[in-house]
């Protein structure tokens, strides 16, 4: 290896590998790597992928190391690890396109403050904003603003992409319309480095909407607002983001943060944002939102500059507040708009059938649901055995209301055995025959997702 890296500072091997490149994620299995590199460019990672390849050794590509299910955790301790962060250029904008060009290792906050300093928009809008642009291909990130502006995908104009033998393959086009054979660029976005590592990134920006506001609106009871989430969608008011929790979950904010919330009203809540680029467009749509939904909501609050940036600020931080409680793990189920209701009320029942305290909030306005289980005072043996429990009836409960497994996260290893055993066989051995095309020495990314 150090014939492919020079600087010997860049290759860790033994106790000079942290834990963070290895430490378990909602319990999967994990091991010290035999190695860590660090590649400054894609001829480095060429040669990396090369010389795995040549000696069947597996290679895990890894970005901030942020995800949430285990893909990026080397299984048995063979595995190289190739950190892409130093690949972390931003190459070029083109204003004629309306595309920015990266490396995989820039993070997506960097994508967000160049779009906002060239005056333009990157809206896909995952919770971890250190998140590197690769790790978001790798698993078609999406987050609150999906519900309006779609997932990772919809802004991957192009691909660079290093394949299992070393090769080079650029995939993706500029044109608007494209029937020249298999879309071989989407079938890289989600695939959690198991079919190539992604090296560099053409994405589409667009031009940020002019005009937006914040509203909450509180409702009696869970049901109530999983119904209404239904009925705004279903009239068109287009939300940029449509997020739902309540008021058990965002206690745990209010703790965290030493924060009142904004009403003592309500026992689940709406927060959501519309947008335009008109500002009397906007105001009649709010004005239409109130009006529709007066009789159900026990309050409905246009948020000001300051309470939307608390709100948001609360809704945020769920997931922090919660590591300061307990451990627990987090699911990204998703299930079609109009059984969204029915998923939530099973995940109660859950809970009282399970004795376990299950929280819910997610994008309610595409049908993903993070339900949360927390392990409180169960030990690690006890919580094992009745995690699997609700894992089986939770998943059993997707299928039949015609869902997956994942919405966002990705499936990598917590989510493999029931990707496996819920997903139509025929479409596990297409996927397997790809894997197999594209890797025959099964050295990219390997015991991940199939």
């Amino acid at each position: 290896m150090t014939e492919i890296i020079k600087d010997r500072k860049r290759i860790f091997i033994g106790e000079e590998i942290t834990e963070n490149y290895y430490q378990t994620t909602y319990l999967t299995t994990a091991k010290r790597p035999r190695l860590v590199v660090k590649p400054i460019d894609v001829e480095e990672v060429k040669q990396i992928v090369k010389y795995a390849y040549d000696n069947a050794i597996p290679v895990i590509a890894r970005g901030a190391g942020t995800g949430a299910v285990g893909s990026q955790i080397p299984v048995t301790g063979d595995e190289i690890v190739i950190d892409m962060q130093a690949l972390n250029k931003i190459i070029s904008f083109d204003a004629e396109t309306l595309t920015l060009t990266v490396e995989s290792g820039v993070t997506l906050q960097e994508v967000r403050e160049e779009a906002l300093r060239l005056g333009y928009f990157y809206p896909p809008d995952p919770g971890a904003k250190i998140s590197t642009i690769g790790g978001n291909v790798a698993t078609n990130a999406g987050g609150m603003k999906a519900v309006k502006y779609g997932t990772t995908r919809n802004y991957v104009k192009s691909l660079e992409v290093v394949l299992a033998n070393g090769s080079l393959v650029n995939l993706g086009e500029l044109t608007v319309k494209n029937s020249s054979g298999y879309n071989l660029k989407d079938l890289f976005i989600g695939s959690e480095g198991t079919l190539g590592i992604t090296t560099k990134v053409k994405l589409k920006l667009i031009k940020a909407p002019l005009f937006q506001k914040s509203i909450l609106l509180a409702f009696s009871s869970l049901n109530e607002a999983t119904k209404s989430v239904l009925e705004i969608l279903n009239q068109a008011y287009e939300p940029q983001a449509l997020e739902m929790f309540d008021k058990k979950t965002i206690s745990y904010s209010e703790k965290y943060l030493n924060r009142k919330f904004l009403t003592k009203k309500g026992e689940a809540f709406i927060l959501m944002i519309l947008d335009s680029n008109n500002e009397t467009h906007l105001a009649l749509t709010i004005e239409r939102l109130v009006e529709e939904f007066k009789r159900d909501a026990l309050e409905i609050i246009i948020l000001d500059e300051a309470a939307a940036k608390l709100a948001w600020q609360m809704r945020d931080s769920i997931l922090y507040a919660l590591m300061d409680f307990t451990k627990y793990e987090m699911l990204d189920e998703v299930v079609p708009l109009n059984k969204f209701a029915q998923m939530i009320a099973y995940t109660n029942e859950l809970s009282v059938k399970h004795h376990t305290t299950i929280l819910n909030f997610g994008h309610a306005g595409d049908g993903n649901i993070h339900t949360i289980l927390l392990q409180e005072d169960y030990s690690d043996e006890v919580w094992q055995e009745k995690r699997i429990q609700i894992l089986d009836d939770l998943y059993l409960k997707v299928k039949e209301l015609g869902g997956l497994v994942s919405a966002e996260h990705g499936i990598g290893q917590t989510k493999k055995n029931y990707f496996l055993k819920l997903t139509d066989p025929v479409k596990i051995e297409l996927m397997r025959a790809i894997k197999k095309a594209l890797d025959p020495k099964n050295i990219l990314n390997p015991f991940k997702i199939i």
